[in-house]
C-alpha cells in the first residue's frame, strides 16, 4: 500500500507508462531527419556560399561589364571571335586530356598492385604516392626543370649512350610530365576506393567457368572500377585545365594555356572584365565536357556489367 501511495503521489506518467524526463515539462517532439541534416550541413553550406558561389556570381557579373562598369557582350564576342583564343582553349583542353590519360595509364596498374598488398606495404606505398602533395608546387616544378634540362641527369643519360638528348623543356611533353606527377594521387585514390570492394572470389569463379585472366580483367575488374575511373578522371581534368604554376614554369614562353591569359589580363593589362570572361568560358566548357564524359562512362559501365 505504501509503495502504491508513493506512485500515486508521484509525477504523472506519460501515455506509454514511463516516467517523464526530468526538466522537460511536455512531450518531446522529434526533429525531422532533413532538418537535422540541414542543421549539420549549414556551416559547410555557409562556407561554400561565401567562398565559391559568391565569387562565381561576381565573376559572371563582371564578365558582362566593361572596365568602366557599363553592360556589354564585347568580352565574349572578342574571345569567341578570335581564332587565337579559341586555339588556346583547345590547347588547354588537350593538355588536360593528355594529363588525365597519363594518370590513368600510370595510376590504374599502381592501384591494382596496391589492392593485393598487405596493410603495412599499402601504407608505405600510399605515403610515396602522396609525397608530391606535401611539397610546394613551385618546388616540384623546378625539380622537373632540373631533371628535364639540357644538363640534367636525363640528358646525361642520352649523352652516355652516344645520343643527342631531345628537347624536353618548354613544350607540351614537359607540362604533361609535370602535371601527371602532381595529379597522380588524385587518380589512384578514387581507383583504390572502387577496387577494394570488388569481391576477390569473382575472378576465380570466372576462371573456373573457362574465362582467361585477361577476360576476367576486362569483363569484371574494369567495369566494376569505372566509378573510380570516372571520379579520378573528372578531378584530374578539372584541376589540370585550371593549373597555372606548373604549366608556366615547365611550359615557359611557348606553352600558353587559359589560366595564363586570365592572370595576364587581370594583373598586367588590368582588364578584369575580360579576365572574368576568359575564366567563365573555361568553367562552362569544362563543366559541359565533364558532364558528357560522366554520362558516356556511366552508360558504358552499365552495359559492360549487365551484358
Amino acid at each position: 500500500m505504501a509503495a502504491t501511495a508513493r506512485v500515486a503521489d508521484g509525477p504523472a506518467l506519460t501515455p506509454d507508462g514511463s516516467a517523464p524526463t526530468p526538466g522537460v515539462s511536455g512531450p518531446v517532439t522529434k526533429r525531422g531527419p532533413w532538418r537535422t541534416g540541414l542543421l549539420l550541413a549549414s556551416p559547410a553550406i555557409a562556407v561554400l556560399a561565401l567562398l565559391f558561389i559568391a565569387p562565381l556570381f561576381m565573376l559572371v557579373y563582371n564578365s558582362f561589364r566593361t572596365q568602366s562598369g557599363d553592360p556589354t557582350l564585347h568580352n565574349y564576342t572578342r574571345f569567341l571571335g578570335d581564332s587565337f583564343y579559341r586555339d588556346v582553349l583547345w590547347h588547354t583542353l588537350w593538355i588536360g586530356a593528355l594529363t588525365t590519360l597519363g594518370c590513368l595509364v600510370v595510376g590504374y596498374p599502381f592501384a591494382v598492385y596496391l589492392r593485393g598488398r598487405s596493410p603495412r606495404a599499402r601504407n608505405y606505398l600510399s605515403l610515396v604516392l602522396l609525397s608530391p602533395l606535401l611539397i610546394s608546387m613551385v618546388t616540384r616544378a623546378y625539380g622537373w626543370l632540373v631533371l628535364l634540362g639540357p644538363k640534367g641527369p636525363i640528358a646525361d643519360g642520352f649523352h652516355a649512350l652516344g645520343q643527342d638528348a631531345p628537347k624536353m623543356l618548354y613544350n607540351d611533353t614537359a607540362v604533361v610530365i609535370g602535371m601527371v606527377h602532381v595529379m597522380l594521387a588524385y587518380m589512384v585514390l578514387p581507383l583504390m576506393g572502387s577496387l577494394d570492394p570488388i569481391d576477390p572470389a569473382l575472378t576465380p569463379a570466372a576462371k573456373g567457368l573457362g574465362a582467361s585472366g585477361w577476360t576476367c580483367f576486362w569483363r569484371i575488374t574494369v567495369p566494376l572500377s569505372l566509378p573510380g575511373m570516372l571520379a579520378g578522371s573528372l578531378i584530374v581534368f578539372s584541376l589540370t585545365v585550371s593549373s597555372f604554376v606548373t604549366p608556366a614554369i615547365l611550359g615557359g614562353p611557348t606553352v600558353k594555356l587559359m589560366p595564363y591569359f586570365v592572370y595576364t589580363e587581370a594583373t598586367s593589362n588590368l582588364n578584369w572584365p575580360y579576365a572574368a570572361a576568359i575564366g567563365f568560358v573555361l568553367i562552362v566548357v569544362t563543366t559541359i565536357l565533364t558532364a558528357v564524359y560522366a554520362r558516356l562512362l556511366r552508360g558504358r559501365g552499365d552495359k559492360e556489367v549487365f551484358a
